[in-house]
């Protein structure tokens, strides 16, 4: 059951279209479900179509009378006094007749501070119901007494109140919000939309446009670059004495309003974290460094996933830890994560960039909670998303590809089970979201990759060599490995590191020791990945301390990695 506060200054115009056809034909049967001095109220909905207008200006000037009594007595207008909130049941509730819609309405007046119970000198208010799923409540908000009510935080309060009436009712729970989502699309802007055959209406469509840009840009003038060129308009807003930028708008490509004009939202308006100051902040956690020849310059993905192996296992070591400074720290690791997905949607094989922008999308409202970031403890992170980016030949590495991928499916495990365990429900759901379209696009990187290295398996004289190299480096899951569908794909990776110079027995003793493989269903596959990933990790010892220190608790002795399981695993565990 969702709620949803604003306000506004027009009684009647609101009434209007609360008995009006809706800008779709969508109301029927508009009628009063619940109000202030039930019954003898007038209702509009309930009387000849002759009579209806009028009825309308009388029902306004009736919840208006108080408002214009404290008008006249302090002599100035009173802002902003019609106070509207929505309520509506989530898709598949069962249906609510009248008088608990009316119930429903009572409560939520209540809880919001518009009109306590047994306050006879409350504020006057309606609901109407125009359709199955959802009512309108509107209150004028002087009282009776010519006060103004006590409505503060009347969204978070009225929210709080319907998650205690969906147990009571049988609905569905939704989960708290928080105040850090982007701003809902309005009806008005929805039905505009599937005017002009949208999906996403602009509001929408500037969002993840803006999300994307700022995971690939590197600097403030980038930003805004990319945008212009995707056809977007920016409008600056400037200091009055400095001439600095202190804010922008932007405005999709043909959204123009009734005059023809572009239709702007700024970009706080878009997402919190994309107002100006917090996109700087962003955009100043980078660490620059010295791009190397082109022949000694490290693998962006391979780079990308030491990082993420030594976040995941400090995200697991302070599953229950932390503190204020240290959630801090992991926030701002999950906002660079989900730019590595932005980044990785752009870079990736083809046959995985539809469910990487999924994921990237859907973890879009994980990247902010009632934490606030500390983004410089995530330049690494960062700067290795945005490598994966600028590195033209990336996306032609599917084997390192399907590596990060791997990688990247425990570190989302990890950030869905650190939101959760701190109550951030929103952001705990995005990122199990987030995890069903990044599982999608491992799949359709792996396969293919796997394919490949199954199809050039070694001779059988060879492939018995590495079948002892497994017993004997492995000893505890030779036969578990050697039954994987994906053994004779490791057994060519291990051809390819013996041909490296590198003995395939101290690498799989060493790709094993980097986590336990007890609950890997696939442990093959698992090893096959982490050989992947092995021949950059010493070149990058360096990278890897700094994402370390940057996650690890600094008044917290050094503890040994955590166990860590095969992704398709945990994830299933996940959803239990």
């Amino acid at each position: 059951m969702v709620p949803d506060v604003s306000t506004g200054s027009r009684t009647r115009g609101l009434l209007s279209y609360l008995y009006g056809p809706g800008r779709r034909d969508e109301h029927h049967d508009p009628h009063i479900v619940a109000a202030f001095a039930m019954p003898g109220i007038p209702d509009p909905g309930r009387v000849p179509l002759d009579q209806h207008h009028a009825l309308l200006t009388e029902l306004a000037d009736y919840l208006d009378q108080p408002v214009r009594v404290r008008e006249q007595r302090v002599g100035k207008k009173v802002p902003q006094h019609v106070w509207h909130c929505p309520v509506r049941t989530a898709p598949g509730d069962r249906y609510l007749t009248d008088e608990e819609w009316a119930e429903v309405a009572r409560r939520i007046v209540h809880a919001a501070g518009i009109a306590p119970d047994g306050d006879d000198a409350a504020c006057r208010w309606i609901a109407v119901r125009h359709a199955d799923d959802h009512i309108h409540i509107v209150a004028t908000t002087v009282r009776e007494d010519l006060r103004r009510p006590r409505n503060h935080r009347d969204g978070e309060r009225a929210q709080k109140e319907c998650r205690a009436i969906e147990e009571e009712l049988g609905l569905r729970r939704l989960n708290s919000g928080d105040g850090t989502a982007a701003p809902m699309p309005t009806s008005a802007e929805q039905a505009k939309a599937q005017r002009a055959g949208h999906a996403l209406t602009s509001k929408e469509w500037l969002h993840g446009q803006a999300q994307a840009a700022a995971a690939a840009a590197r600097d403030e003038t980038e930003y805004f670059a990319v945008l212009t060129a995707l056809g977007i308009k920016v409008r600056h807003r400037l200091g009055p004495q400095t001439g600095d930028v202190i804010g922008y708008s932007l405005a999709a490509p043909g959204d123009t309003n009734a005059h023809g004009e572009p239709v702007y939202f700024g970009g706080s308006k878009l997402s919190p974290d994309l107002s100006v100051n917090r996109l700087r902040e962003r955009l100043a956690a980078q660490q620059p460094t010295e791009q190397p020849a082109a022949r000694t310059r490290p693998n962006p993905w391979q780079q990308a996933d030491t990082v993420l192996q030594s976040l995941h296992a400090n995200l697991d070591q302070q599953d229950e830890a932390g503190g204020q400074d240290q959630d801090a720290v992991v926030q701002a690791q999950a906002a660079a994560f989900g730019e590595l997905l932005h980044n990785a949607a752009s870079a990736a094989p083809a046959e995985a960039r539809a469910e990487l922008r999924a994921a990237a999308t859907a973890f879009n409202r994980t990247n902010r909670s009632v934490v606030r970031a500390e983004h410089q403890q995530a330049a690494a992170l960062r700067s290795a998303a945005k490598d994966i980016l600028y590195t033209a030949s990336s996306g032609k590495d599917g084997a390192s590809a399907a590596a990060l991928l791997s990688t990247a499916l425990f570190v989302l495990v990890a950030i869905a089970r650190w939101h959760d365990t701190r109550g951030h429900q929103q952001q705990a759901a995005a990122a199990q979201q987030s995890l069903t379209h990044l599982r999608a696009a491992y799949r359709h990187t792996a396969e293919p990759v796997l394919a490949d290295l199954t199809k050039r398996t070694p001779s059988p004289q060879a492939t018995d060599r590495f079948v002892a190299d497994v017993r004997a480096a492995v000893p505890d899951h030779a036969e578990r490995i050697l039954a994987d569908p994906a053994w004779p794909a490791l057994a060519t990776t291990l051809a390819m590191t013996e041909s490296a110079g590198r003995r395939p027995r101290h690498v799989l003793a060493e790709a094993t020791s980097q986590r336990e493989l007890d609950t890997a269903d696939r442990p093959a596959e698992v090893l096959n990945w982490r050989l992947t990933a092995l021949p950059d990790r010493r070149q990058q010892a360096a990278l890897a301390r700094t994402a370390t220190s940057a996650v690890r608790p600094t008044t917290s002795p050094a503890q040994p990695a955590p166990r860590q399981a095969d992704p398709t695993r945990e994830s299933r565990r996940t959803r239990r």
